[in-house]
C-alpha cells in the first residue's frame, strides 16, 4: 500500500483567513494530527494543555496540544492538534479523519467517506 499523503488547509480556528496548505502523512495509528509547531505558531494557533504520546521507538513524549480546523476534500472541522518539533513530518490522524468523515482506505491508498452511524 506505501505511504497516504493528503493536501490539507489548515487554519486558525478563530480566524480562518491564517491559513496554510500543508501535506499531512495518514497515520491510523495516531490519535491525534500532529503538526510541526512553527506552522501552527504562524498561524496564530497557541497552546492550551499538554499531552503524554507514545512514539514509534515506544518512549513517552509530552507535547503540547491546541485546536486547528482542518479542511481536506472540501469537508472541514475543528480539532485538536498536537504541536510537533521544528521539521517533523506532519501527520493526520484518527480522531480528525472521523470529524472529517473521512477513513483510510488501505487496498486503493486512498481517502474514502466514512458509513457514519446515529444508532
Amino acid at each position: 500500500m506505501g505511504y497516504i499523503k493528503v493536501k490539507a488547509k489548515v487554519s486558525n480556528p478563530i480566524d480562518r483567513s491564517k491559513s496554510i496548505m500543508i501535506e499531512l502523512l495518514a497515520d491510523t495509528g495516531a490519535i491525534y494530527t500532529a503538526i510541526p509547531e512553527d506552522i501552527l505558531k504562524k498561524l496564530g494557533i497557541t497552546p492550551h494543555g499538554k499531552r503524554k504520546f507514545k512514539i514509534a521507538s515506544g518512549e513517552m513524549m509530552e507535547l503540547p496540544i491546541g485546536e486547528a480546523y482542518i479542511e481536506i476534500k472540501g469537508e472541514g472541522a475543528t480539532s485538536i492538534v498536537a504541536f510537533l518539533p521544528k521539521e517533523s513530518t506532519a501527520l493526520l490522524g484518527v480522531t480528525t479523519l472521523e470529524l472529517l468523515g473521512l477513513k483510510v482506505d488501505p487496498v486503493t491508498g486512498e481517502l474514502k467517506p466514512l458509513e457514519l452511524f446515529l444508532l
